[in-house]
């Protein structure tokens, strides 16, 4: 991969200021990419079964919302 190296070899060889400019970008090209795949996924509905039997243990009381649950940990005792 010759292209790979070629990259590693010039970020590797940025100053400080355009290397964190560098990996600013790249936090943000990074996640734009996964958000992207986590909408297609979501569209082909293949997380459709899991979010209904997500919901449906919610509803039923079988779990309750992770915000409270973190804060009754971390005030319990």
């Amino acid at each position: 991969m010759p292209s790979l190296k070629r990259i590693e070899t010039e970020v590797a060889a940025l100053p400080d200021r355009e290397l964190r400019m560098f990996s600013q970008w790249f936090a943000e090209f990074e996640a734009e990419r996964w958000d992207q795949s986590l909408e297609a996924v979501v569209a082909s509905g293949k997380l459709d079964d899991i979010a209904e039997e997500a919901l449906a243990q919610y509803a039923s009381g079988k779990c309750r919302a992770i915000l409270a649950a973190v804060w009754e940990a971390s005030t319990a005792g």
